[in-house]
């Protein structure tokens, strides 16, 4: 059985499609997950994706999910794959 670390937490791993890399994805991600009080992290992968695990409250989760699939005013995002996740995160960063 998984057990969430954080009570009434929810964090999911996302991998964003599309032209995200080079448009100032991650730094967007970051302030947007500021904003809605999200911790976890982004990266950008060698495949041209880019990779982040999302953890806060579940209706701020849920936003930062809606808002992967727009992204910054240059991305295009052609999918976003959402995955159940666990882990325990106390600020939000951008990953090498």
């Amino acid at each position: 059985m998984n057990i969430p670390l954080s009570p009434g937490k929810k964090t999911l791993h996302l991998v964003i499609h599309g032209r995200v890399q080079g448009v100032f994805f991650r730094q967007s991600m970051t302030r947007e997950a500021q904003y809605l009080a999200i911790s976890g992290w982004v990266r950008n992968r060698s495949d041209g994706t880019v990779e982040a695990v999302v953890h806060g409250a579940p209706a701020a989760v849920d936003a930062m999910v809606r808002w992967a699939h727009k992204g910054p005013e240059m991305a295009h995002v052609e999918r976003v794959d959402v995955y159940p996740t666990d882990g325990d995160y106390t600020n939000f960063e951008i990953m090498n």
